[in-house]
């Protein structure tokens, strides 16, 4: 029988699961000087097939992680979507060009091992943070001072266990974390088999640089080009098909023939096929005293809209400054509440609108073919769809004691602050930097602007003609506070009256 012993090192967080939701919140954790530990059963970047696709919302998250440059370089143009017959033909285009309102690209392409391997390195940065792999978690239990998380070393067998304050389970649709709650998956009635392949080639395919989704009931199939030479495909598996029908060349060729123009099979190289079971779920609960679900352990995602990954990297955001403040004593226990207030509606509304992409472009059966070819090229005369379809803009956040909503009036707050260009010609990320800021249109005096910066906020001035200023009459706000994640708190005339409100110590570090 392996020996167990508990740990005499507790930390304050531990993180369960390194994937990009586990490493995004240690290295938010990081930056904020929280001690964490992060521990991940497998022993390296896992190589599965999974996420593919981000926008600019997400981008802006991975470049407050400080990986901006390094994710630049592997990142693909992701020009929109294509809406396509079963022969090919074009039936709906809605093109995703230049920057959004954040500063980075509406959409691209990436591999996630690749990104996760950046994610790894760049963590080594933060003393405060370990990563341990090979570490394979079995149990949780939790007491009024702290969580026990028990776990077994793959490489001595030894069973071990470390305390925490709190714990963060982000490991993934079979989470033992969420199992250690008590809490459950709720069925949102959408669970499809599918075939995801990707192919590396020198040859040149020649196919446009988005995302391709075959509207055929018979065989639903998204591509997408990832990279120079990478391509990925997605096969909606028909019953009776397993995804080891199609594990060698002979027999995926006919499924890709379509995209690959002629290209003979042995110029092609499979580098993964494997097959995922997509599902819409969402946990009935994300949090249970100190241990907190995030990613798909909370939320499971159909993959049409791409934003699977995307979702848990929010949760991340959303979770550590407020847990963060709670450690460093700026903020009360009572915010951590919020996480589910907040993110659970905004998933829920995301994970539905990627239901209702997916039926109307694969449901119907033949009778669904015939009028996707006759609605689908009229789509663009439907005033604002493709603005709709391309935007990134995600909904707001819910009403909760961090997002103060006026009932019955447009507001600003729980949307995202833009990352604008400010004066001096940097961004607004980066003065920010993670603390509470405050945006106004009208100049502070001198002891406006002390008494908000005595508070450790950022102050900001949003001059007529700025990206700010035009974003404040648009919202029917003279200013603003600014969470640390970018989202605005709350709105109001007065900049000093607003920097009353904010904790005494807002950074929350």
């Amino acid at each position: 029988m392996s020996e167990h012993r508990e740990s005499h090192t507790a930390r304050a967080v531990v993180i369960v699961g390194a994937g990009p939701t586990g490493l995004t919140a240690a290295t938010l954790l990081g930056q904020y000087g929280v001690k964490c530990q992060v521990l991940e059963r497998w022993e390296s970047v896992y190589q599965g097939p999974r996420a593919v696709a981000l926008d600019d919302e997400v981008y802006r998250i991975l470049a407050r992680l400080g990986v901006r440059d390094e994710f630049a370089a592997i990142a693909w143009p992701h020009r929109g979507l294509r809406l396509v017959d079963p022969t090919l033909r074009v039936l709906a285009e809605f093109q995703r060009d230049g920057l959004g309102r954040h500063g980075y690209p509406q959409g691209v392409m990436f591999d996630q091992p690749e990104l996760e391997a950046i994610l790894r390195r760049n963590l080594k940065q933060y003393g405060n943070v370990t990563l341990r792999g090979g570490i394979e978690v079995t149990g949780l239990s939790q007491d009024g001072s702290g969580v026990r998380v028990d776990f077994t070393n793959h490489a001595t067998g030894s069973r071990d266990s470390v305390r925490a304050a709190y714990v963060l389970g982000c490991d993934g649709a079979n989470s033992v974390t969420r199992a250690s709650t008590g809490a459950v998956m709720h069925d949102l009635k959408f669970t499809q088999h599918w075939l995801v392949v990707d192919v590396d080639s020198e040859a040149d395919l020649g196919q446009w640089n988005g995302a391709h989704q075959v509207c055929d009931p018979a065989r639903p199939t998204t591509y997408m080009r990832l990279g120079k030479t990478r391509h990925r495909w997605e096969f909606r598996l028909a019953p009776g098909e397993a995804a080891d029908d199609y594990c060698e060349m002979t027999r995926l060729y006919p499924l890709i023939s379509p995209w690959t123009r002629g290209i003979p099979v042995e110029k092609l190289e499979i580098v993964r096929a494997a097959g995922y079971v997509s599902r819409a779920q969402v946990a009935d609960r994300w949090r249970e005293g100190r241990v907190f679900l995030l990613g798909d352990a909370a939320h499971l995602t159909p993959p049409f809209i791409g934003q699977g990954m995307g979702a848990g990297l929010r949760d991340a955001m959303n979770l550590a400054w407020k847990l963060a403040g709670v450690l460093g004593g700026s903020l009360p226990e009572a915010v951590l509440d919020t996480y589910q207030i907040e993110r659970k509606p905004h998933a829920r509304t995301m994970i539905g609108l990627a239901r209702l992409l997916g039926t109307a472009m694969t449901a119907g059966g033949e009778l669904g073919n015939v009028i996707r070819r006759v609605v689908a090229p009229r789509l663009h005369l439907v005033p604002g769809l493709n603005e709709l379809t391309t935007d990134s803009q995600t909904p707001a956040l819910r009403q909760s004691d961090l997002v103060v909503r006026p009932r019955l009036r447009r507001t600003l707050a729980g949307r995202l602050c833009p990352n604008a260009i400010l004066d001096d010609g940097q961004r607004f990320d980066d003065v920010a930097a993670g603390r509470f800021a405050i945006v106004t249109s009208t100049e502070p005096s001198t002891t406006q602007r002390a008494e908000i910066e005595r508070r450790g906020a950022v102050l900001i001035t949003a001059r007529p003609g700025s990206e700010l200023h035009g974003w404040l009459r648009k919202g029917r706000a003279h200013a603003v506070i600014v969470r640390p994640d970018g989202t605005v708190l709350r709105t109001g005339r007065d900049p000093l009256a607003l920097g009353a409100s904010l904790p005494r110590a807002s950074a929350a570090a």
